[in-house]
């Protein structure tokens, strides 16, 4: 396992026009279709926009893991991290957008110094969903991390936590030694204080992300495998299982080309690719915020260094009606959220 970040150790695919310009080429060249080539098959293209239900704001790519898949690249090494002036304006829009759900990710959230501030304060703004995506690993990583639980409860927080299996051996694999044993740890908490119990209030759920250079199978049935064995092993109790699909950006596709796997991967999305799930692509009802205030149509796009396509560009300067109005950038990443039953952050699509 890696302890740094593709750009603390300066890999090529550390730059987002690098990973743009490796998928614009090779066998998207020559061989295979590209993204827009199937939108426009289909007669979606420009992508627009339905109606905004998410914002979702990365708070910082400052993390306590480097996990291998990670899209992100974050890392301790990782210091991005959003202001409160960013903050008070996201707000300022959260106020005044239509959107319903309030989604909150990173890096590691948490980490994110003035976190528990912005959560207090966007709580009282009565979003319908408000959700922080948490590594689990953090909740253990130190003493003034321990009451995470009770802070979530108080604030009604909904809690989507990654843990890619349910045995220590895969868990550990994918986001490093020691893992698995936090992360169960993390859970058993969350548990203690009606996180994820029937009838509690308290919604926990997991994301799965597989660990190779495979697609994740249905999504019902893995839900079902997880909650017999982490209840049979450990006693635990979660809602849902979202299942994601690794798209072949940062450090994901660092791996891929570095194990020779990233023409049967991307041969693998393309064959999967399905057109129902265009439909329901996340970019088509959320809006991701960067850590410094830039506007993307998702998180991945974020990544990738692809803004919104709109006049209005910056969290500063929002506008709910302008950016409705605009088309969704796409690239060969794509086909990951449209692959067989689909993947976004709220897992499988169609």
């Amino acid at each position: 396992m890696a302890t740094k970040s593709l750009l603390a150790r300066k890999k090529l695919m550390a730059k987002a026009e690098e990973q743009l310009k490796f998928l614009s080429n090779g066998i998207f060249k020559d061989e295979l279709p590209t993204f827009k080539d199937q939108l426009e098959k289909i007669n979606d293209f420009p992508l627009k926009p339905k109606s905004l239900e998410i914002l979702q704001l990365n708070l910082g790519y400052m993390c306590n893991q480097v996990c291998e898949h990670c899209h992100v690249d974050a890392g301790p090494d990782r210091k991005e991290i959003m202001t409160k002036e960013t903050m008070q304006q996201c707000l300022d829009v959260i106020k005044t957008t239509k959107a319903h759900t309030l989604d909150l990710t990173g890096g590691a959230p948490e980490m994110n110094p003035n976190f528990r501030w912005f959560v207090e304060e966007a709580a009282q703004l009565g979003v319908k969903d408000f959700i922080v995506r948490s590594n689990l690993t953090i909740i253990r990583a130190n003493k003034k991390y321990y009451d995470l639980p009770e802070f979530f409860k108080k604030h009604k927080v909904h809690v989507v936590s990654s843990m890619p299996h349910w045995t220590k051996g895969k868990t550990d694999k994918q986001r490093g030694s020691g893992v698995f044993d936090k992360s169960i740890r993390a859970l058993q908490d969350l548990n203690a204080i009606g996180y994820g119990l029937p009838d509690s209030g308290l919604q926990l759920d997991l994301v799965y992300n597989p660990s190779g250079a495979f697609l994740p199978s249905n999504q019902e049935a893995l839900e079902q495998d997880f909650k017999t064995a982490l209840k049979e092993d450990f006693g635990i109790e979660f809602n849902s299982l979202f299942t994601i699909t690794n798209l072949p950006i940062s450090r994901y596709l660092d791996y891929l080309i570095a194990s020779e796997n990233y023409e049967d991967y991307m041969y693998k999305l393309v064959d999967a690719y399905n057109p129902a799930a265009v439909k329901n692509v996340m970019c088509r009802n959320t809006l991701s915020i960067s850590w410094d205030g830039w506007l993307y149509d998702c998180d991945f796009n974020q990544m990738l260094e692809m803004k919104v396509d709109s006049p209005v560009q910056h969290i500063k300067d929002y506008n709910e009606e302008q950016l409705q109005d605009r088309s969704i950038c796409v690239s060969q990443h794509c086909y990951g959220c449209t692959a067989g039953a689909g993947s976004s952050c709220q897992g499988s699509v169609v």
